[in-house]
């Protein structure tokens, strides 16, 4: 569930500092929210922190961009590099090097 910024922005500039996906940023006329970086906070707060700075209350979920907490938490690792798919390597990579130096210790007796 991505949020959005919608119209009533009045452009006050507390919102994109809070975001710690750095997914707020300045849009044609006010401020706007990429929804490939929106985790909604999840992973880094309870709550999100752009909804309890603003002024105007003009930030809903947006409706084109529904998630589970789960999907959310998934985007959140997948932006902290932290993603399923990035540490298999990096311990296959560990495993392989283990077995490396092994083969050069057997070998140096």
């Amino acid at each position: 569930m991505a949020l959005m910024i919608t119209d009533e922005c009045i452009n006050c500039d507390v919102c994109e500092p809070e975001c710690p996906n750095q997914a707020i940023s300045m849009g044609a006329e006010f401020y706007v929210i990429d929804p490939k970086r929106c985790t909604e906070c999840v992973g880094h707060f309870d709550e999100p922190q752009c909804v309890q700075v603003c002024p105007v209350s003009c930030i809903p979920i947006h409706p084109e961009h529904i998630e589970t907490r789960e999907q959310l938490m998934m985007k959140y690792e997948r932006l902290q590099g932290r993603a399923g798919g990035s540490a298999a390597p990096a311990e296959g990579q560990a495993a392989a090097a283990t077995t490396d130096t092994t083969a050069l210790n057997s070998s140096a007796r």
